[in-house]
């Protein structure tokens, strides 16, 4: 449980960083991986999607820009490294029309994500629709240990094509 608390904290530190940082251009940000199910360990991944608007051309720029909020956070990882919990922040940035064209990563978020920021309910209303469509394929996600993968389709038939 100690764990999850102090990285409760490190969330709002991230929030606040994201809100200062991205202004109005944030549109949403949500934590998923263990860290948004709640079952984190010291050694975890702080797994990040951020969607903003005009964000830079390509990935290398997009995380030169989150360079500023990695120095507001980073007194806080420092303390948590203290205590033995070395969490990196791993982020995702898409726009929000990047996002609306799909990603496989949503299969990672539609049941774990959770919601930081979400202006408008943008995240939630393309997790819905992701989530509808998966339960229209009968899509179910399979659980091997602590690994997992989707079974988009049990039913599926050599030579069908479908849409996610």
């Amino acid at each position: 449980m100690t764990v999850q608390r102090d990285l409760e904290d490190l969330l709002a530190a991230v929030l606040a960083a994201c809100r200062q940082h991205y202004g109005e251009r944030l549109v949403s940000l949500a934590v998923f991986g263990s860290v948004g199910r709640g079952v984190p360990r010291p050694d975890s991944d702080v797994d990040l999607l951020i969607v903003a608007r005009d964000l830079p051309r390509g990935r290398v720029a997009r995380a030169a820009d989150f360079r500023a909020v990695e120095r507001a956070v980073a007194p806080r990882l420092a303390a948590l490294r203290s205590k033995g919990i070395t969490p990196e922040l791993s982020p995702v940035f898409k726009t929000p029309a990047e996002l609306s064209q799909g990603s496989p990563l949503l299969l990672d978020m539609v049941d774990d994500a959770r919601l930081l920021h979400d202006r408008d309910d943008f995240v939630r209303s393309v997790l819905a629709a992701l989530r509808e469509r998966l339960e229209r394929l009968g899509a179910r996600r399979v659980w091997r240990g602590s690994a997992w993968y989707w079974d988009l389709k049990p039913d599926y038939a050599p030579g069908e094509v479908f849409d996610l």
